[in-house]
């Protein structure tokens, strides 16, 4: 089916996004190629002039060679590192967004916790809840998306989905705010993730949510971390979890999964996708970070069996496609009911358009009925 008219706009501000960088290293190349061809020629050997000869009594007035400009030194303290801009600029971007093209999320009561998570930084939860009043409800954690190097539960994007869902399922949303990497790398989110789907069922009676009746959420990144967390639940606690809902997740951060079809009818070159891909598993999980470990790439584990049931939203022009039907076929093989619906004619970031496209609402839609059935049976 043809990009949507409306993700091809968005399609001509990706490929800047996506060439910017490019373009940024072929100008950096040429002017160290520069500067060392001007070096060269600058320490070359010259052909003697008429001054050369002069009387060793007669004063050389030649000025010295120049020699390599001064560092700079100094500089504001409060200037912010190139990361902080990039962060920065992914806010505002987000705001922006929102406001253009999105669904603001209704008023909800909302409450803040801070968990410990032994060995790793405590991480913050933010509860969403339908409705102010004792009734216990189903349960849902949630893992937002942001390539593990960017977002938070504070952007006004995640922020109104969280909104949305929770009224519209009439579900308690927790939300988590793992730590973003490389400042902090795998496992850190995943045994965040895990502490906190622990914390949540040991409070369920006093968070008034039905710890019989809690899934879990993730969209990309985020349902990277959602399916490790049910994952690694499974092989520590084994505490009964309803559902996990994915959308558009990384499952396989080895890259084997990676479609390049949808890059190549969007016109933009592989080799940018797969450098921005490998630069987010690299940001993740180090230099020398293990992507086959299952709860870095949940496809990789060697069985899926015991996980709960998944529904699995992809998009038909996104290259994490592959990842999302994998996982599917993967929990399949293994017993495990697994639904894998694929949208056409969107891109990767579907979800976040609800307020201009007909397929970003019934997408919510979709995720709204998923969790909304915690209260069935």
């Amino acid at each position: 089916m043809p990009l949507d008219p409306y993700f091809a706009e968005r399609l001509r501000v990706h490929r800047r996004y996506l060439l910017r960088p490019a373009g940024k290293t072929l100008r950096t190349a040429l002017s160290t190629l520069r500067m060392r061809l001007l070096g060269l020629l600058r320490w070359w050997p010259s052909p003697p002039r008429r001054d050369d000869f002069r009387s060793p009594a007669t004063p050389n007035t030649d000025p010295a060679p120049a020699g390599p400009p001064p560092r700079r030194t100094g500089g504001s303290a409060q200037s912010m590192t190139p990361r902080e801009r990039h962060r920065a600029a992914a806010l505002a971007w987000d705001r922006a967004e929102l406001a253009r093209a999105g669904t603001p999320g209704p008023v909800l009561p909302t409450e803040e916790h801070t968990i410990v998570v032994p060995g790793y930084p405590a991480v913050r939860v933010r509860i969403y809840r339908p409705a102010d009043d004792d009734r216990r409800r189903p349960a849902v954690l949630s893992f937002y998306g942001g390539a593990f190097r960017i977002g938070g539960i504070d952007y006004p994007t995640t922020d109104a989905a969280l909104r949305r869902r929770a009224a519209g399922a009439d579900v308690v949303m927790v939300a988590v705010d793992y730590a973003l990497a490389p400042e902090h790398r795998f496992p850190t989110q995943v045994e965040q993730g895990h502490a906190a789907l622990e914390w949540l069922l040991a409070h369920a009676t006093e968070l008034r949510v039905d710890r019989d009746r809690v899934g879990l959420h993730g969209t990309s990144a985020g349902g990277a971390l959602a399916a490790a967390v049910a994952l690694m639940n499974r092989d520590r606690a084994q505490h009964p979890l309803r559902c996990q809902v994915l959308e558009v997740p990384v499952t396989d951060l080895t890259g084997r999964h990676i479609d390049l079809r949808p890059t190549w009818a969007m016109g933009i070159p592989a080799l940018f996708v797969l450098r921005e891909l490998r630069s987010i598993a690299r940001t993740y999980l180090g230099p020398r970070g293990d992507a086959r470990h299952p709860y870095a790439s949940p496809l990789r584990a060697t069985d899926h069996s015991g996980l709960p049931p998944a529904l699995i939203l992809t998009a038909e022009y996104d290259n994490l496609r592959g990842d999302g039907a994998a996982y599917g076929a993967a929990l399949r093989r293994s017993g495990v009911d697994a639904t894998v619906v694929r949208y056409l004619g969107v891109g990767h970031d579907v979800p976040t358009y609800t307020g201009a496209l007909d397929a970003s609402r019934r997408w919510d839609d979709q995720v709204i009925a998923a969790l909304r059935a915690l209260h069935d049976g």
